[in-house]
């Protein structure tokens, strides 16, 4: 995988995040330009509306495009310290202008969207080693009220290993057991079994009621 490839994987564009972050939209593109330091190098960024992303180094003494920043064989601090800036670069890019594009199914996207418009809250991924697992928490009281986790089906206790989108929300302890019925509802996966569950978002439950169910579990965390 190429440095671009590897920075945004798992990213999606926020066109909205581009102006203020230092692009200038020119010819139906938005373009940002950065000097790094030390060299005095100029990094050339350019993003169409679709999202296909460009860049370029200029050396400006030679007005000449600089490549060895490209080459994985190119050695030497001076080349090594382009390099690293042009990556952090790429990365603060990647952190500032584009959204997390982890979860795929239709309603992990549905429940997503439907916390952002209600309650202002972006996951946040808080595990390096596993970029696929996410929480939301109550800004008041930094208490997780819901998680989005990937997870093979036989880690529910179903004989299949297929990888699938889960959410862990919380309940009152004394409301579990007439819950789990472990079709619908299963005891919380990783998490304490006695405040939460989980659902598996493939449609088995209504987005609408998770929805609910959402709400009610902000509600508990908010109140702890």
């Amino acid at each position: 995988m190429d440095t671009v490839s590897a920075v945004f994987s798992k990213r999606k564009l926020n066109i909205s995040k581009l102006i203020p972050f230092g692009f200038e939209l020119k010819d139906e593109k938005y373009e940002y330009r950065k000097v790094l330091p030390d060299s005095g190098f100029v990094l050339y960024v350019a993003i169409t509306a679709d999202g296909t992303l460009s860049s370029e180094i200029i050396d400006p003494a030679l007005d000449e495009p600089y490549t060895l920043h490209l080459a994985d064989e190119a050695v030497g601090s001076f080349v090594g310290s382009v390099k690293s800036q042009y990556v952090e670069t790429l990365k603060e890019i990647a952190e500032k202008c584009y959204d997390p594009d982890v979860f795929k199914s239709d309603q992990a996207n549905e429940l997503i969207d439907y916390v952002r418009e209600k309650y202002g809250d972006e996951l946040e991924f808080l595990w390096q080693k596993f970029p696929d697992n996410a929480v939301w928490r109550c800004r008041e009281n930094q208490k997780w009220y819901g998680a989005l986790l990937t997870v093979t089906r036989k880690k529910l206790g179903i004989e299949s290993n297929e990888a699938v989108e889960i959410i862990d929300l919380r309940l009152e302890p004394g409301q579990m057991g007439d819950l789990l019925d472990n079709v619908k509802y299963f005891p919380g996966w990783h998490m304490n079994k006695k405040h939460w569950y989980t659902m598996i978002l493939d449609g088995t439950v209504p987005t609408r009621e998770i929805c609910q169910r959402i709400d009610d579990s902000y509600t508990l965390a908010w109140k702890k």
